[in-house]
């Protein structure tokens, strides 16, 4: 008899296999975000910092509710980032969540910045807590087409299924609507009336009065044009189905405390303006998303015209749950604002959330855009994209085969994921995966990461 002695591999979930060395340098600049992590590397616990050395590339924070996006990310984004004298413009889903953090950091780091920064709040809840701001200030309405954006920004954010349904008929007509009513009223007598509530009460007029009136602006002949003769030649059924459509979605917005908000003028949304520096906090409501969400979309469009320019202040973006509002040109925004320094941060619950809301030719690009990514758990489809981004490490295999006259043993390696599916689908609430981007004068070699992201519990309740 034999006596077979084999040390099988204890190792079940392959955990040790699939750890890989990663950044343990602490990198800073006057940009930077570091978050301090530790991770395991062969069984053995490290410490390790992820440095997103360039925001400016964008940053996509990923995770299912309860991952930890905003307590172990967002957080330490808004707060290094006015450590660091950034402007700001906070998308505040669950308000006041992240705008307490925006305020209670800016007055402890006031002296850090040149010109001190104004802290605006809109809020549509509490009145008495909220400034007013008119997203569609005529200062800042230079020609039609900030109108054409305005306009598309609202009806689209007013009702969802036409984002996929953008170029037909009944879809571009009330977008074209609106845009007349909106640049009728930059016109006449210079803008005084131009606001969002004078826009959805004037287009409540007759048809007669309404279209006499509208004539009398030369510019928008050519957009109140099909209407005018749908009236003339009394096509009323397409009349009414293209007017109808914007009246019916506007008229949600009307409300005292969205007239009040949107027609006031106690600040401007050129946040990086480095002589009137703001940090500006919109605060949206859960059980009322839908209506908020569609008037927050038209001050994001208006903030991302404003802020993206040369010889500006550096300035932070911050949305949270970043699909409950829509705003066209998002990629352009995160291709183009990097030379402005305007540094985005987008947080997303999942993948199939962002086609959901946006189409999936949107949401690819944003996906694909984005230079840091930061993800919780996530499953399914965004699991496997997020592998597969993250690449593969050489693992090594051992196979062990006993039978009555013989032992065999072979090893061999093979290239494997790095962080498979299963395990980002797995991770638990403060541990995260990801990839940052570098810069040429800051050159990173490991740039993926699978760590857990250390918060000083005690400091961050205090």
């Amino acid at each position: 008899s034999r006596l077979i002695k084999v040390n099988f591999r204890k190792d079940i979930f392959n955990r040790m296999n699939e750890s890989f060395p990663q950044e343990e340098r602490l990198l800073e600049n006057e940009y930077s975000i570091n978050l301090p992590t530790a991770y395991n590397l062969r069984g053995k616990r490290r410490t390790s910092w992820i440095n997103v050395i360039n925001p400016f590339r964008s940053l996509l924070v990923i995770g299912t509710p309860g991952a930890g996006k905003s307590y172990f990310v967002v957080r330490h984004i808004i707060t290094q980032h006015i450590r660091k004298a950034f402007t700001m413009f906070i998308y505040d889903f669950k308000y006041d969540d992240l705008s307490r953090i925006a305020y209670n950091t800016l007055l402890r780091n006031a002296r850090r910045y040149l010109v001190l920064p104004r802290f605006y709040v809109i809020n549509f809840e509490d009145l008495s807590r909220s400034h007013r701001c008119n997203p569609l200030d005529p200062a800042t309405m230079e020609d039609i087409t900030d109108a054409t954006e305005s306009s598309r920004t609202i009806m689209l954010g007013l009702n969802r299924d036409w984002i996929k349904k953008q170029g037909d008929f009944f879809v571009e007509s009330p977008i074209n609507f609106v845009t007349a009513i909106i640049w009728f009223l930059r016109k006449y007598e210079d803008g005084k009336y131009c606001t969002l509530p004078h826009v959805i009460e004037l287009m409540q007029l007759d048809y007669p009065k309404l279209f006499k009136l509208l004539r009398t602006e030369p510019e928008i002949e050519v957009l109140i044009n099909p209407f005018e003769s749908a009236f003339r030649n009394e096509a009323m059924e397409q009349l009414e189905g293209q007017i109808a459509s914007a009246k019916i979605g506007m008229a949600r917005l009307s409300s005292p405390q969205l007239y009040y908000v949107l027609s006031g003028n106690d600040f401007t949304l050129d946040i990086n303006n480095s002589k009137e520096p703001k940090i500006v906090c919109v605060g949206n409501n859960p059980q009322k998303q839908q209506i908020y969400g569609a008037v927050l979309s038209l001050y994001i469009s208006r903030v991302i015209k404003l802020v993206n320019k040369k010889n500006q202040q550096k300035c932070s973006l911050i949305f949270d749950e970043f699909p409950t509002i829509y705003f066209n040109g998002i990629d352009s925004l995160i291709a183009t604002a990097r030379a402005n320094k305007v540094a985005t941060c987008l947080a997303v619950q999942d993948y199939s959330q962002l086609k959901k809301d946006y189409g999936r030719d949107q949401a690819e690009v944003i996906m694909n855009i984005v230079g840091n990514v930061i993800s919780g758990q996530v499953v399914g489809e965004t699991a496997k994209l997020l592998s597969e981004r993250f690449g593969k490490i050489v693992q090594e295999r051992e196979s062990i085969s006993i039978n009555a006259s013989d032992t065999s043993i072979s090893r061999s390696t093979q290239l494997d994921s790095a962080i498979p599916p299963s395990k980002i689908a797995t991770l638990s609430s403060g541990e995260f995966v990801g990839t940052v981007a570098d810069d040429p004068d800051q050159k990173i070699d490991l740039k993926v990461f699978h760590a857990e992201i250390l918060n000083d519990h005690a400091a961050i309740r205090k």
